[in-house]
């Protein structure tokens, strides 16, 4: 692995591939947009700091989605907000020093404004961000939030990802309580999205309840180009992804850790597992940093801490995620000149 030099991980140029836009919110941002609605008693809701202290990460799955259902949902509720805080999602990614970042996000209706109007609103105020932050390039990710959703909604999903391809949508997941829902459901969704040629990101054995050979068969069925978390996977599986040459896995260190996903610390992280196997390409993600308050710079400075990776295995494993975007050859040959 070669002697272990630290490296200045805030200034690496890096790669965000699993950040989902809500739970990117900075408890800072979400505090200025309620001090707004307070003053203009447009909500009821409490401080966020005080439901959400800072340094308070240890949220589990029990823990996190009713945070989102019952709070960060309820506060960013309108083109305003919306706006506000995709700005300032975008802002803290750049300042970590990424240069490419896939932000992924559920349509949702809010107020008057329908799902073709909430995505348009993400993609303007992504516009706006990267004008005013040069060093950045941002697509998103639109996702199928819950398990628990009709088949109506996924096409739903499907459709709006084929309206905004040309306009910054690269690609489809799904997502939401593993504890809800059968994934079957949706396949006739994932197989449209796959013959339109939107790419696809799935959340795949995120919690021992969804990694049922069955469930797990079934979304590697989908052929998709990546996969999150990986955490519960059998060992069948586990070979058909390493034969699946090029495939995608992002892994969240700090996400799986502080919410218990997996048993123990750092070091007894999958990654450990993955990142030298040659065939899918590993690719360490936040997932949810403005819950679990882990910046990527910190998640790779955590890779070489408990791993020990040399300065070339960073660098080429950076580097190696170039080739799992969902941006398209014109990013990847960006790519290629800044972290080259």
């Amino acid at each position: 692995m070669g002697d272990v030099q630290v490296l200045d991980f805030k200034s690496m140029p890096k790669i965000e591939l699993h950040a989902h836009l809500s739970g990117s919110i900075s408890r800072q941002c979400l505090h200025e947009i309620w001090i707004e609605k307070k003053a203009a008693n447009k909500t009821d809701l409490e401080d966020p700091l005080i439901v959400m202290p800072l340094g308070k990460h240890d949220y589990d799955l029990e823990t996190f989605f009713p945070l989102f259902s019952s709070y960060i949902y309820r506060l960013v509720d309108d083109a305003d907000s919306l706006h506000y805080s995709t700005i300032s999602v975008i802002e803290d990614f750049a300042k970590d020093g990424v240069v490419y970042l896939e932000l992924r996000t559920t349509p949702r209706a809010l107020g008057s404004m329908d799902k073709i109007a909430y995505v348009n609103h993400v993609l303007t105020a992504i516009d706006v961000a990267q004008q005013k932050f040069e060093s950045i390039q941002v697509r998103l990710i639109l996702s199928i939030a819950d398990r628990r959703n009709t088949l109506v909604e996924a096409n739903e999903v499907v459709a709006l990802a084929l309206r905004f391809r040309d306009s910054g949508v690269v690609g489809l997941d799904l997502c939401g309580d593993p504890t809800k829902g059968d994934v079957s459901l949706f396949t006739p969704a994932f197989e449209a999205a796959r013959e339109a040629g939107i790419k696809i990101t799935v959340h795949f054995a995120e919690a021992e309840c969804s990694a049922s050979e069955a469930e797990l068969e079934t979304i590697m069925d989908w052929m998709p180009d990546r996969l999150g978390h990986v955490i519960h996977v059998p060992e069948s599986v586990k070979k058909q992804i390493t034969a699946h040459s090029g495939i995608g896995l992002e892994l969240c260190l700090s996400c799986n850790v502080q919410a218990k996903m997996i048993v123990g610390s750092f070091d007894a992280h999958h990654f450990g597992d993955w990142w030298h196997v040659d065939g899918p390409v590993v690719v360490p993600c936040t997932d949810d940093v403005g819950v679990f308050g882990s910046p990527v710079s910190n998640e790779w400075a955590l890779i070489q801490e408990h791993f020990h990776l040399g300065r070339n295995d960073i660098l080429g494993l950076a580097r190696k995620g170039i080739d799992v975007i969902f941006g398209g050859e014109e990013q990847k040959a960006r790519l290629r000149e800044i972290m080259w």
